[in-house]
């Protein structure tokens, strides 16, 4: 068994290394050097490049773990243990020079959440979780809010940029948290908006049509701090189903009580 509490510590000084490498970049980059999966779905070579940097930094780590990696980098599985990575969580803030993106990475034993670190990388924030262990921001123990009132929540969400099929129902849950909340904010990088959740500057957090990578390392955080994480179902199979509802553990089920009536 890996000391989870020092896999963190070394997990921390690889996102900030690889996160000095996206800053430096980001002061010269140019739109010219995106490359287009999608149209709404962009990389580019720093995002490849920073997941090669990780993929690099984290193998000697443990042995036998395995890598699930955008950027195909590396595909092979461990049959224990599985780094997730995100080099670059809000690639089109990157491109269009709106600094909000970051460094996301998790760990998974089996199937199971154990380490999880997000890097802010412009504001120098780096939230991190080990399981059983809590929840830090820069080293300093962090929580989830308290406030038991949707009428004085926050919440955070990310709009959908493919299968528009259930368009209507993402809608309908907007227009009830537009009407009963004090606002919404779409960051861009989920990972960010779940980091945010953990330490309560949003009181809940919602997203469909995320990659495992996009959230994992955030779900631990958030549960570390204290809150509940649940799919849309109000299931625990968040990774597979590509959804999540989060939050302190009033508003997240009342965030996804509201999500059950239009899902």
């Amino acid at each position: 068994m890996i000391d989870l509490a020092h896999t963190t510590k070394q997990l921390i000084e690889a996102c900030k290394e690889t996160g000095d490498y996206i800053r430096n970049e980001y002061r010269g980059f140019s739109s010219h050097n995106i490359e287009v999966k999608g149209i709404r779905d962009t990389v580019s070579y720093v995002d490849k490049e920073s997941e090669r940097r990780l993929v690099e930094a984290l193998r000697p780590l443990i042995d036998g773990a395995g890598f699930i990696t955008e950027e195909n980098t590396d595909t092979s599985r461990g049959e224990v243990y599985n780094w997730v990575i995100d080099p670059l969580d809000g690639t089109t803030n990157f491109v269009h020079k709106i600094p909000v993106f970051s460094v996301s990475v998790a760990l998974l034993r089996n199937e199971e959440l154990v380490v999880g670190v997000v890097y802010e990388i412009n504001q120098d924030e780096c939230f991190s979780a080990w399981k059983g262990g809590g929840a830090y921001l820069n080293g300093e123990r962090i929580q989830v809010t308290d406030n038991q009132l949707f009428s004085e929540s926050l919440i955070g969400t990310g709009l959908p940029f493919r299968d528009f099929e259930k368009l209507d129902g993402y809608i309908e849950v907007l227009k009830t948290v537009m009407q009963k909340t004090r606002g919404i904010r779409r960051i861009g990088s989920a990972a960010v908006d779940l980091a945010y959740t953990a330490c309560g500057r949003f009181d809940a957090f919602f997203e469909q049509y995320l990659m495992d990578y996009d959230m994992a390392a955030g779900i631990l955080i958030v549960q570390e701090a204290g809150g509940k994480v649940y799919d849309f179902e109000g299931g625990q199979n968040m990774l597979s189903k590509g959804n999540v509802v989060a939050g302190n553990p009033y508003l997240s089920e009342e965030l996804l009580l509201e999500i059950k009536k239009h899902f």
